[in-house]
């Protein structure tokens, strides 16, 4: 039994763009039925969806059998969690709220077995090393790691080209939401001062070698991201994708809907 290649770690060192899906529903059957579209990665949320420890081995375990590289946010940046989230088996992590050099080279070291890194070697009881039946699993596992850091305030802009430059650090994602609270700009992340900043730090991450990554459900930052040299970007979220859809088929039976209401005939 061989480690499990990372191909999205790959690609990104490739420089092979990557369109992913945040799958915020914390549901299993859910993130399998998206996995079977075929997005490049799906990220499996633990920050702000209702996910934990299980949901997020569930989940694991649904979109094994797909192309679709799953992308594990732990709910804050902590070397307890990230060992959990290793030892079940995720290959990256998306890390979030860093905003120093010191922060990022933590991140990598809670990844790293020792004496490179901190990570609590329980390699027999874990999914990961298939229960140590991956010969070379502690050697070796770190080469199959992709480690993505997260970069959403003004703090973290600051340092962005030491945070980029951090060895083990394969990538940095930008957050726009955050970002824009943080520049003053709240609840505005498609403002063209967040839309700048986030450009100007995907050159600076390129320029350090590493990949640069954003949310962009609106296909036009998307695009605008793609073209300023993002690598790996999220374009939509499962949540809003139902939402809206289930929003407009109801309205495109609005006049009905409101006759309905005026007769009182509602029901069934």
């Amino acid at each position: 039994m061989n480690l499990p290649t990372n191909t999205f770690k790959r690609a990104l060192a490739e420089g092979t763009p990557q369109f992913g899906l945040w799958a915020a529903f914390a549901d299993p059957y859910v993130t399998e039925s998206l996995a079977a579209v075929g997005f490049d990665w799906l990220l499996v949320d633990n920050e702000h969806a209702p996910n934990d420890l299980r949901s997020t081995l569930a989940q694991l375990q649904a979109v094994a059998p797909y192309r679709s590289h799953p992308v594990v946010r732990p709910v804050r940046c902590d070397t307890a969690i990230i060992k959990q989230m290793l030892d079940i088996g995720a290959q990256t992590l998306l890390l979030p709220m860093i905003d120093t050099v010191e922060q990022a080279r933590e991140a990598v070291a809670a990844t790293r077995y020792p004496p490179l890194g901190v990570r609590g070697v329980g390699a027999a009881l874990a999914r990961a090393s298939r229960w140590n039946r991956i010969p070379g699993y502690l050697e070796h596992a770190a080469d199959e790691l992709c480690v993505l850091v997260q970069v959403e305030t003004v703090t973290g802009l600051s340092h962005l080209a030491a945070i980029a430059d951090v060895d083990g650090v394969d990538g940095v994602f930008f957050g726009p939401a955050d970002l824009s609270a943080s520049m003053g700009l709240l609840g505005k992340g498609g403002a063209e001062p967040v839309r700048e900043a986030i450009r100007n730090g995907i050159d600076a991450v390129r320029r350090a070698g590493k990949a640069a990554g954003v949310l962009a459900p609106d296909e036009a930052y998307a695009r605008e991201y793609l073209a300023a040299g993002a690598t790996f970007v999220a374009v939509g979220t499962d949540v809003s994708l139902l939402s809206m859809a289930a929003h407009k088929l109801l309205m495109s039976y609005s006049s009905n809907v409101d006759e309905t209401k005026k007769s009182g005939t509602g029901g069934y």
